[in-house]
């Protein structure tokens, strides 16, 4: 997804400066300003609507003619179960089925999707860790999980194989930048 400036805003204000270290993506899905929450549902409305990637990494909302660069606490998109069984993403859109599950050393849960890879939600990580499997059909129990930690194997959620991912090769492995920088 890529987020676009407004063209008549850019001819009108070409040389308005790049933000950084103002905008951040908290663990959640929630917008953050200067490290405190947006609470106004108008602006968040405008960031979930403006969010978007420039093509090199980088997370962004476009301001007008302004590029607002959005520090990330771990990934891109911020996954949340529908009680439906769905994926969405912290923007409120439908993600596609994920084709990659995965878990980190601290027991996170990440997904992949056609719109990129995100972070479970942890308010969802109970829901998700109960409808995981063993390869025999049978739950998954706490040893089955950590061995996957571990770099192990033998777990599945919804078909698709627990894989272990190191969360310091998370960024490179999926291409973006957690901090852009000018």
């Amino acid at each position: 997804m890529m987020s676009t400036p407004n063209p008549a805003a850019i001819a009108r204000w070409p040389d308005v400066p790049a933000c950084y270290d103002w905008l951040s993506l908290d663990r959640r899905g929630l917008w953050r300003l200067q490290g405190e929450p947006v609470a106004h549902p108008g602006l968040i409305r405008f960031l979930n609507n403006s969010y978007g990637s420039d093509g090199a990494g980088n997370w962004l909302v476009h301001n007008g003619p302004q590029r607002v660069f959005v520090m990330l606490d771990y990934t891109p998109w911020v996954f949340r179960l529908d009680p439906d069984g769905g994926l969405g993403t912290h923007t409120g859109i439908a993600a596609s089925a994920p084709d990659a599950a995965y878990l980190d050393e601290e027991g996170s849960v990440l997904l992949h999707t056609a719109a990129g890879i995100g972070l479970l939600d942890d308010r969802d990580l109970a829901a998700f860790l109960a409808a995981c499997q063993r390869g025999d059909g049978s739950p998954a129990d706490d040893t089955a999980l950590l061995d996957v930690m571990e770099g192990g194997a033998g777990v599945f959620w919804h078909g698709l194989p627990l894989q272990s991912i190191a969360r310091d090769e998370v960024p490179a492995r999926f291409g973006f930048r957690p901090r852009p920088t000018p």
